[in-house]
């Protein structure tokens, strides 16, 4: 949403328009909410809104089950839970917080040009 032509709106226009479909548990639609809600961002509530209902009623919520790991940032394990048990990719613009991790972790740029350098 900070920037309609990038590689991240390409990637939300295809799960809005059904291509793929976004995996979570609460914890990250708890996490998608509060960030879309920052201040610094000034997303118009209406927007927020849509996309938060959207990924409430199109998203596939799974209960992962709990795994231990060494990550750098303890807030990244239930993303690292949720792409283990549904054994998809987990696509951000921090791949090296899931190096060593083992999934498959991918910039927006990545998983939109196919399979290439991935961080597992």
């Amino acid at each position: 949403m900070l920037s309609p032509h990038g590689a991240p709106a390409r990637i939300l226009n295809l799960v809005i328009n059904g291509n793929i479909t976004v995996v979570l548990d609460a914890r990250i639609f708890a996490e998608y909410s509060a960030v879309l809600k920052r201040e610094k961002f000034s997303f118009p509530q209406v927007a927020i809104n849509e996309i938060i209902v959207f990924i409430q009623r199109e998203g596939v919520f799974i209960s992962p089950l709990p795994l231990t790991c060494a990550v750098p940032d303890p807030g990244d394990l239930p993303f690292i839970e949720v792409s283990c048990h549904a054994k998809v990719p987990i696509v951000t613009g921090n791949i090296r917080h899931f190096k060593g991790s083992g999934v498959i972790a991918m910039t927006p740029v990545q998983f939109l040009s196919g399979p290439g350098d991935l961080y597992r």
